[in-house]
């Protein structure tokens, strides 16, 4: 097993990293910013190291600071986490150059699945369902016109760069497509460094469902089941589950199976996820429902836990291991899922128009219970800054069937005291009311049509 582990990230996934990692023995060093000293992650590892100010491209984001860390500590591997270096080929195939262990795919997956068009060419000549869409970049507008218009409205622009939910737009016809193309074109360009631009077939109501993928040591790429996430707002997730209550056991058996093919196309190794679009039957005719390939994520995602408590591991114990050169820890040709696990982002922004709403902690009591997990980035006095995304915490439970996850929600979110920063408790209350949600039936546009 790995020695010694530096974690280039922050609050709870840096927090629940160090926690499994400690539990291995391994000898943990966390990174952080000036803003970030007092939080728990800083106090938990053996070791803390300072890496600049609060502007994430000082601390978190620099690559320099980061690997200075590791040089004065010693450590012998890095763990990304989500978000920040995570999905940065370059800084991956540095890590890799040094001699140092990277908890992660490797930068040729990560460079292959990191540009969407790419992806999707990839995907399509692995026989993995693509929706209709462009082969290349959209030059320009006039070839972003050409393209809708073979395609057919609606179509969605997005950048190829982009992820997270962000950089991408609907166009209904194509006075539409022209203003989202230059709207997408400069996001492109101003926050990923890239303008180019993709179109692909828009589905006004679908469901998000992905696909937990493991690429072994030994080379076998594993699906670990899929996870459902089609509670969002403005594109990025508030609510994931396991099982999907809306896959069959034949369709289950096609989405995993075309992720595996997804993983094996790129030599996947370590902890991934490969994102699809689910759109329901009857369209042109057909009763059965189809799903289509959206984008891979190369790292570990933040809605891990509730394939964890359905597959009974630890995956983050499972990405050590791989990296390590090591055998999981399952068979994997017996993975058995038991169960139903849903998973709650609290967040400090408003429940109502999601706004951010950073502020000092006043209180925090963690609801318990059986059933009942919290990956927690705070405390109690904590400051939750304006300088990172707003996620404070996961709440996530788990029970034999998915209408006794819900009740048992019910109870953890009345029971989480929460004080001080705006949060998001609130609309977990109005959700796990909200028939379409409890019937399962819901879609993307469930937030969008309840606020």
């Amino acid at each position: 097993m790995i020695e010694s582990l530096l974690v280039a990230n922050r609050g709870e996934i840096a927090r629940r990293i160090i926690r499994t990692a400690k539990r291995l023995g391994v000898r943990t060093i966390a990174v952080h910013s000036e803003v970030d000293a007092d939080l728990p992650f800083v106090a938990e590892a053996d070791e803390a190291v300072c890496v600049g100010p609060a502007n994430p491209a000082q601390s978190y984001r620099n690559a320099e600071a980061i690997l200075a860390a590791v040089k004065s500590t010693g450590a012998q591997a890095i763990h990304p986490g989500y978000g920040f270096l995570s999905e940065n080929a370059d800084f991956a195939r540095t890590v890799e150059a040094s001699g140092l262990i990277w908890v992660g795919p490797g930068a040729h997956a990560i460079t292959a699945m990191g540009d969407k068009i790419n992806a999707r060419n990839l995907m399509a000549a692995a026989g993995v369902p693509v929706a209709a869409g462009t082969t290349e970049p959209a030059a320009d507008l006039a070839a972003a016109v050409a393209e809708a218009a073979e395609i057919g409205y609606p179509v969605m622009v997005k950048a190829a760069a982009g992820g997270g939910g962000m950089g991408m737009g609907v166009a209904t016809d194509e006075a539409a497509l022209r203003t989202e193309y230059d709207k997408v074109r400069a996001f492109a360009e101003r926050m990923f460094g890239d303008g180019s631009v993709l179109i692909e077939r828009y589905f006004p109501r679908v469901r998000h469902v992905e696909v937990q993928i493991l690429g072994l040591a030994d080379g076998r790429v594993v699906a670990l089941g899929e996870r459902e996430c089609s509670v969002q707002r403005r594109n990025q997730k508030l609510v994931e589950e396991s099982p999907s209550p809306a896959v069959s056991p034949e369709l289950r058996s096609r989405l995993l199976a075309a992720a595996v093919r997804a993983g094996e196309a790129v030599n996947y190794r370590n902890a991934g996820t490969v994102e699809c679009l689910l759109v329901p039957g009857q369209r042109d005719g057909s009763d059965a429902d189809e799903f289509y390939f959206l984008e891979m994520n190369t790292r570990l995602q933040v809605e891990h836990p509730v394939t964890e408590l359905v597959y009974g591991l630890d995956l983050v114990e499972e990405q050590l291991r791989v990296a390590a050169g090591l055998a999981p820890t399952f068979d994997p040709d017996a993975l058995t899922p038991r169960g139903h696990a849903i998973e709650m982002r609290i967040n400090a922004e408003d429940p109502k128009r999601f706004l951010p709403g950073p502020g000092v902690i006043k209180t925090w009591v963690e609801p318990t219970g059986e059933g009942v997990r919290v990956d927690s980035g705070y405390v109690e006095g904590n400051t939750v800054t304006p300088f990172y995304d707003s996620l404070m915490a996961k709440l996530v439970v788990s029970a034999p069937t998915r209408a006794e996850a819900i009740t048992r929600a019910r109870a953890a979110v009345d029971a989480f005291e929460l004080a001080g920063p705006k949060n998001n408790l609130p609309f977990f209350a109005e959700l796990l009311e909200n028939q379409e949600f409890t019937s399962g039936t819901y879609d993307t546009t469930l937030v969008s049509r309840m606020r």
